[in-house]
């Protein structure tokens, strides 16, 4: 599975430099020289003669902070035409290739996604979705049964238990939450 950890943004100077809108709480590891990153498929540019093709995979040369935005240069994109090209691709690495959380309260997205939602009681409410992350606290998103979603707060009052073994999600949800 795809872990998306930015989005090219514009080119910065004539260099090949770009911007990069970071979607991982690991920057410094992430975008650290040498780290392969793979691009989200169908990320290419117009098919016209001479065009730049997005490679599947691009190899992070160098990356700085710079006015509060993260510059990365790839190795093999040296001018600003080839960095303009890479606007808008989503760029990511293997789920496999990262290392689970130490903190045993602590997920990975594709941890949880898939996996079964249950009462207390065993009763199956669902499966897990996807993971909002929303400024108050993270939301799982529960695919009910009946095709509907419903969204539960990834709160320990109410997701006291998370079986990652077992493939469960305890849920305890106050009355009527998921009828919203």
């Amino acid at each position: 599975m795809l872990l998306i950890v930015g989005r090219i943004g514009k080119p910065h100077g004539i260099r090949g430099e770009v911007t990069v809108e970071v979607r991982t709480d690991e920057p410094e590891a992430r975008f650290a020289p040498g780290m392969v990153l793979r691009t989200e498929p169908g990320a290419v540019a117009p098919e016209a003669p001479g065009a730049y093709r997005v490679p599947a995979e691009l190899t992070v040369e160098s990356a700085r902070w710079h006015q509060g935005r993260l510059l990365v240069a790839f190795e093999g994109v040296l001018d600003r035409n080839v960095a303009e090209a890479l606007r808008g691709t989503l760029i990511g690495v293997d789920s496999a290739a990262v290392a689970p959380p130490e903190d045993p309260e602590e997920f990975h997205d594709h941890q949880l996604v898939g996996l079964a939602v249950v009462n207390p009681q065993g009763e199956r409410l669902g499966e897990v979705a996807r993971i909002d992350h929303a400024p108050a606290s993270d939301l799982l998103v529960l695919r009910r049964p009946e095709g509907r979603t419903a969204l539960i707060p990834f709160v320990k009052a109410i997701v006291p238990e998370v079986d990652l073994a077992g493939g469960r999600v305890v849920v305890d949800p106050p009355g009527g939450l998921l009828d919203l």
